[in-house]
């Protein structure tokens, strides 16, 4: 059985704004083991973003309160301080952000900020250093590393920066990788590939993968288990199997039935109805998801919803799954 490498534990991120602090996180509690993969899944706004940067510990400080714990091996990374986190950043816990071009410096070459990694964490001489660049770029499937070594990011496809990026991110083989939508603004075909690679290098590596996203193709693709988020909490979870095959919460099953498919015949796709709330009003108490699904009864509401296991390895939180149907439709869960 694969041993737990990162347990997050009642973790609450809030952000100081004008009126007080306001969770975007709230109260979030998940396990993620070697060579496992765990996608983390909802809307924008859900709050998935300001997890990962709370696993990073790279919100600004002097706005944010982290509370809870986020244990990485024997240390919390919530009571470290900045200088014992960037011995762990890089070496033991890497990240794929969302925009390449965004995080990539665009005043260095792509070869020269995978040293700089290097340059941190190792020590490796500067040929030693230049000679494992090399292997990263051809790793993630780069055709000519040496050449895109002395190139800038400006000068790579969108595909050739994200690989770029993941070589940064595996330079110095961590236990733990946070991919915060690795794929985005990428064609289908370069997608897949970044996948794949993500796949391959989790099996060669045995290292875990907290895989954010909003697409719920991604997660089908190459998850293990899976996380969905919605207003900061964590409205279900389990194995991708479980919840593929039944999911429980009608945030969940609306996502699902939000995928367009050949299969379902509908002329249609599924409207989620509203938003999610901003982070200033977002409800604290009762059911987050209820003004979105307001043909359901409010008594089949929690006014404090729990996680609630409904199978092995399968927790939903708040009793309005078991009414909840869509519009329109007789059947209920």
């Amino acid at each position: 059985m694969n041993r737990p490498i990162l347990q997050i534990e009642n973790l609450t991120t809030s952000f100081r704004l004008q009126d007080g602090y306001h969770a975007a996180v709230d109260n979030v509690s998940f396990t993620v083991n070697e060579n496992e993969i765990v996608a983390v899944v909802g809307e924008s706004g859900c709050g998935k973003s300001a997890l990962a940067l709370s696993i990073m510990q790279l919100h600004n400080k002097q706005r944010t309160k982290i509370e809870g714990a986020i244990r990485y091996r024997d240390s919390d990374l919530v009571a470290l301080n900045e200088a014992q986190m960037n011995k762990l950043r890089g070496k033991d816990l890497g990240m794929i952000f969302q925009e390449s071009l965004t995080a990539l410096n665009p005043l260095m070459t792509v070869g020269r900020q995978i040293e700089e990694n290097l340059d941190y964490h190792t020590d490796l001489t500067k040929k030693a250093k230049k000679a494992r660049t090399m292997e990263l770029l051809a790793k993630v499937g780069i055709p000519l590393p040496e050449f895109t070594y002395k190139q800038y990011p400006h000068e790579l496809s969108g595909g050739m920066r994200q690989r770029s990026m993941i070589s940064m991110a595996i330079a110095c083989n961590p236990s733990v990788i946070i991919a915060d939508e690795p794929t985005t603004a990428l064609d289908v075909t370069i997608q897949a590939q970044i996948l794949d690679l993500l796949k391959s290098i989790q099996k060669k590596t045995h290292m875990g993968i907290i895989l954010i996203t909003h697409d719920l193709g991604v997660v089908a693709e190459i998850a293990d288990r899976i996380v969905v988020m919605y207003a900061g909490q964590v409205v279900e979870m389990g194995t991708v199997l479980r919840i593929f095959k039944n999911p429980r919460h009608p945030y969940t099953r609306s996502l699902m039935n939000s995928i367009p498919s050949a299969a379902t015949g509908q002329d249609r796709l599924h409207v989620i109805e509203g938003a999610v709330p901003s982070i200033t009003r977002m409800p604290r108490q009762g059911c987050r998801f209820k003004d979105r699904i307001s043909w359901i009864p409010d008594n089949t509401h929690e006014n404090s919803p729990e996680l609630h296991e409904v199978a092995s390895d399968h927790w939903v939180r708040c009793s309005c799954y078991k009414h909840f149907y869509f519009q329109g439709r007789k059947e209920k869960r």
